[in-house]
This record gives structure tokens, sequence and C-alpha cells, in this order.
């Protein structure tokens, strides 16, 4: 497993400040991929998670938010279905100090199917 990226260092796969401090790419896949898990990251308390999928018609995805403190065994933190007419986004906050976070998609479908998920913090 490839080391995970620090928020306080430098560049995760895409981060953008906000005002209530930064917003992580967790996972991205690309129209009519399938399904994926993103690198783990380090995670700091009190975090949000949002999916989205996106395609022409029916569309849905399954994701898992999967939690650590040691890096190599993850646990699941919350699961994300997501089901909607071209575009669907949903999402939870997770309240603790988890060392590590990834997002893993168990399942995508839909005419060229598109996913995104983003941790704020």
């Amino acid at each position: 497993m490839a080391g995970p990226t620090d928020f306080g260092s430098a560049v995760l796969y895409e981060r953008k400040l906000i005002s209530c401090g930064v917003v992580a790419t967790l996972l991205t896949i690309a129209a009519g991929g399938s399904t994926a898990t993103g690198t783990a990251v380090v995670n700091i308390k009190d975090a949000s998670f949002q999916a989205t999928v996106s395609g022409t018609g029916t569309v849905s995805a399954t994701v898992i938010i999967e939690c650590s403190n040691d890096g190599t065994d993850f646990l699941t933190c919350g699961t994300i279905t997501l089901s909607g007419t071209t575009s669907a986004s949903d999402g939870f906050v997770s309240v603790g100090p988890w060392a590590y976070v990834r997002a893993r998609c168990t399942a995508i479908s839909g005419t060229n199917a598109a996913l995104s998920v983003v941790m704020g913090a």
C-alpha cells in the first residue's frame, strides 16, 4: 500500500481550501468505469463525506467509507447508496479521530456512469 498523504503536507489528489477547512477527493471513477478502492489518506477529526454518481438515464452506485487506525486493517465507517436519473448525491458526517480513511466503490451502474467521492474537514 502506498503511504497515505497528510493533510498538512503536500498535495492529495485534489485539494481545495474552503472556509471550514479542506476538501479532498478520495476516489474518482471515470464514465464507464468499474468498482475501485481509493488510496488511504490521513484523516482528521470530524470529517464529512459526499459521493456523487452521474451518467445518462438511471444511475446507481454504492460507496463504503472505510476507516483504520493502523493503515492496514480497514472497517466500515459508513455506506453511501446512490440511485437516481442522470445524477444522485448523498453523504454523512463522521465524528472521531480515525488515523486513515479511504473510499471503496462496490457497485456502479448506468450508461456512462461516473463517480466522485470527496471528504471535507
